[in-house]
């Protein structure tokens, strides 16, 4: 089973493909590490705020990935903000059965009443090196922008509003197989 896990930052992607790593042992892949690769080792031009152009870029390196672990057999957790909505149009029935998509919501309430907490556990799981830059409006946007889009498009989603319990966004997924 392949399990995307993707959203806006600071929703707790890389924390929940961690507890699916620690509780099932299924590898993960973060989308971020893999960009922080392409650009240290100056394999693109790109920078780490060129967003827009990384989308497109570093998507098409996983989709490939994520068929070669379809075709082995190989259950794999990709999580990154650079998964695209249409990214059911990068595989065909055969890979799609294997695929489980799942994007992280939080609603304007959630971030309204925890913001200092959604910080303070920014890195839970990888050090960021510059979050000076997060602010409540543009999270509250992007999250609802993606809201949006998933029900558009009738994609899963994991509601965060009262409070973040990853125990049970594992346990959805797992009991989405």
């Amino acid at each position: 089973m392949i399990i995307l896990i993707y959203g806006a930052s600071h929703t707790g992607k890389t924390a929940l493909a961690q507890k699916l790593l620690e509780k099932y042992k299924y590898p993960y892949l973060s989308i971020d590490h893999l960009k922080m690769g392409l650009i240290r080792s100056g394999q693109t031009t790109l920078t780490p705020m060129d967003d827009e152009e990384l989308t497109p870029y570093l998507w098409n390196i996983v989709k490939e990935m994520i068929k070669t672990a379809v075709e082995n057999g190989q259950h794999l957790i990709v999580e990154g903000c650079y998964i695209p909505f249409d990214w059911r149009e990068s595989f065909d029935e055969n890979y799609l059965r294997e695929i489980r998509a799942f994007c992280l919501v939080m609603t304007e309430s959630y971030i309204e009443h925890n913001f200092d907490t959604i910080k303070r556990f920014a890195c839970v799981i990888e050090n960021r090196l510059d979050d000076s830059g997060l602010n409540r409006e543009e999270l509250t946007s992007e999250n609802k922008r993606n809201f949006d889009m998933c029900r558009k498009l009738g994609e899963s989603y994991i509601l965060i509003d009262e409070r973040y319990d990853i125990d049970d966004a594992v346990e959805r997924i797992i009991r989405s197989k």
